[in-house]
């Protein structure tokens, strides 16, 4: 049977539909070979690759209060973003301890960016996981950079929504893509200078996935339909959580067909 890969794209709270299609997955006796993710895929991806099952991480998900992980920043300015992070690495801590990429029981890598020269970082090995995780879901402005490997790292979704050929690069032969953030959707509420900066990441995000995927092609590409849900707030996670288990249900077995042909 050829090595699953699946690629868990960033979203936000729109990536607790990872948790739901995880579910599913486990539901029709489909596991992973190994999982790559971006921001909030890399966090949902970096748990289950540690051992934590889709049940334990949707109580972990609903339970989970803004104040958990966002701790204002005293000065936005000097600190380059509106939060520390402090609290995101440590709710992460929770979750993945120290361990490092050797010490997960399923292949796992996750994307960032470097700030000073614009390239996609790709970590698979070496450090500790949370830190790579924190990188991978460090949104510009809202969490302030995190430093590592003599690098200044962000958000891996300003260059990499779908870790598709990251995901291949673990030896995948068949590659899952789970698209959260679907194609762009018009905006209909007014904007605010929060609103705009937020819209213009997404614009441009859409432009660049759309290319990306006609080059890498997954095998499978999954969107589960969450509506206009936002992802930049921490609500209307049963919504993400159902639309996630919804499509792994309704692609079950297709995953299964491309594994044995």
């Amino acid at each position: 049977m050829k090595k699953l890969g699946f690629a868990l794209g960033s979203g936000g709270s729109r990536g607790v539909a990872h948790v739901g299609f995880l579910q599913a997955m486990e539901e029709n006796g489909i596991k992973p070979d190994c999982i790559s993710g971006s921001s909030m895929g890399a966090v949902v991806g970096a748990c289950y690759a540690s051992g934590m099952r889709a049940e334990e991480m949707k109580k972990a998900a609903f339970a989970l209060k803004a104040l958990d992980i966002l701790d204002l920043s005293g000065n936005a300015l000097k600190n380059q973003a509106l939060f520390k992070s402090k609290k995101m690495r440590a709710k992460l801590g929770e979750y993945l301890g120290e361990k490092t990429f050797a010490d997960l029981k399923i292949p796992f890598s996750c994307v960032s960016v470097d700030l000073n020269t614009g390239e996609e970082v790709v970590f698979d090995k070496e450090y500790a996981v949370a830190d790579c995780v924190q990188a991978s879901s460090s949104i510009p402005g809202v969490f302030k950079p995190v430093k590592l490997a003599g690098r200044v790292l962000a958000d891996g979704g300003l260059k990499t929504r779908l870790p598709i050929d990251e995901v291949r690069a673990l030896g995948a032969e068949v590659v899952v893509a789970v698209d959260v953030l679907g194609e762009l959707r018009r905006a209909e509420k007014p904007f605010n200078l929060f609103t705009v900066l937020f819209r213009m990441a997404d614009i441009y995000d859409a432009g660049i996935t759309a290319l990306k995927l006609k080059e890498q092609k997954p095998d499978l590409l999954i969107r589960p339909d969450m509506g206009d849900m936002s992802q930049y707030r921490i609500k209307e996670l049963e919504t993400a959580y159902n639309a996630g288990y919804a499509a792994g249900r309704e692609h079950a077995d297709r995953i299964k067909e491309l594994l044995e042909s």
